[in-house]
């Protein structure tokens, strides 16, 4: 799965999800995308489940590109454990995803078999998000 080889700090604040992306928001390297609708947490696991989906999808013929990456440590404590006693470990990363990003990207496969793709993806990602094409 996805996570950062290192990072600086080990543990993040939660931070707010207010705001629209401020890049990334337009299809860039392939011809068809899936872009977010509404704020959301992208984990590293739900990553991996939506390109495995795109692949199936895509019979392996075309390309396809992840645009967005789980750099967010996200802390949890252990089950029936005190209050207090400070924060807790790592327990798994996120991608902090505002509306308007372009999060997975596809090519080389005609038109109908990427939008399925992409379409059938946009299941496994916890927030609403639409496919769009290219803009000539």
């Amino acid at each position: 799965m996805l996570m950062p080889k290192r990072v600086k700090y080990r543990k993040q604040q939660r931070g707010r999800r207010t705001g629209m992306a401020k890049g990334n928001v337009e299809i860039e390297i392939g011809d068809f995308g899936l872009q977010a609708v509404e704020p959301a947490w992208v984990t590293a696991r739900q990553i991996e489940a939506v390109r495995r989906v795109i692949v199936r999808e895509m019979k392996r013929r075309g390309k396809m590109w992840i645009r967005i990456f789980p750099d967010k440590p996200i802390t949890a404590k252990p089950a029936e454990t005190r209050m207090g006693s400070g924060k807790g470990s790592v327990d798994h990363w996120v991608a902090v995803v505002k509306p308007g990003r372009v999060m997975f990207e596809v090519s080389g496969v005609p038109a109908d078999i990427a939008k399925v793709a992409l379409s059938q993806a946009a299941y496994k990602l916890p927030m609403k998000t639409q496919v769009i094409g290219k803009q000539e």
